[in-house]
């Protein structure tokens, strides 16, 4: 059966990037019976909801609950840290102010790195997709993913494609999206499992230390979850350097781990 309606879709910045190069930075036409809810052609032309911060039709800004009209023109937006949409309806409920994360089987390396800036990140290279909807939903986590056929997910609330493939870039592009500049503290979670870490006195751990760690070091804290130690170590500098962008240094307390078991 023909399509009996049209409407003019306009996607913005970023959200181009899920559009083939030949639609990008246009006006598309969709082609619609009924009123399908606006969140069903967005996703139809390829954008996860997860990627909109703002949907404006005919100049007044909606929410996913809109019924599509015909003639509809539709401006579909991404998140911008230099838009205040705090007084428009919201698409959905606020990120909590402590944001955590779970990663996708693509992103083990970022995980690895946001943990050392003291990010909550659960991974797990067994994760199939429906776990990490249930784990995102059931603990409020944000999914970070590099295959954005996740993101169509109903359920979850707030997600992220990763554009870039090299972890540096990743974590400044995860940093700026959400804010977290400001918010990093280093060293306070273990790297490997996502646990807290908390100062342990030296002597509780002189046997499981190597000879030149009980010399030179001092300073060692311990994972509460899987017992791994780490001690401070001399590679702040690098450290700050490769991720100058995201760390206030002023907080960094760099401590580095070793193959203790």
């Amino acid at each position: 059966m023909r399509s009996g309606n049209t409407a003019a879709f306009r996607f913005y910045a970023e959200l181009n990037d899920f559009l083939p190069l030949e639609r990008r930075q246009q006006t598309l036409c969709y082609r619609f019976n009924g009123h399908p809810g606006i969140k069903d052609p967005i996703e139809a032309f390829g954008v996860p909801h997860t990627e909109v911060a703002l949907i404006v039709v005919n100049g007044q800004p909606v929410g996913f609950g809109y019924q599509l009209q015909a003639n509809d023109r539709v401006s579909v937006y991404p998140f911008f840290t230099s838009l205040d949409i705090a007084t428009l309806p919201p698409l959905r409920a606020p990120i909590p102010s402590e944001p955590r994360f779970i990663l996708d089987v693509n992103l083990g390396k970022l995980a690895k790195f946001m943990r050392l800036l003291g990010f909550d990140s659960l991974y797990c290279n067994h994760y199939h997709d429906p776990d990490i909807v249930k784990i995102a939903v059931n603990e409020q986590r944000i999914v970070l993913t590099r295959d954005r056929r996740l993101l169509y997910a109903k359920q979850i609330q707030h997600g992220y494609w990763v554009r870039a493939v090299h972890v540096e870039s990743q974590v400044k592009e995860v940093a700026q999206r959400y804010n977290l500049c400001q918010s990093a503290h280093p060293f306070v979670r273990c790297i490997v499992c996502n646990g807290m870490l908390a100062p342990v006195d030296k002597t509780a751990i002189l046997d499981r230390l190597e000879p030149k760690t009980k010399l030179y070091y001092q300073r060692f804290r311990r994972c509460l979850h899987c017992q791994r130690i780490y001690w401070e170590g001399s590679h702040l500098e690098h450290i700050r350097r490769r991720f100058a962008d995201v760390l206030n240094t002023d907080k960094v307390s760099i401590f580095q781990t070793g193959n203790l078991n």
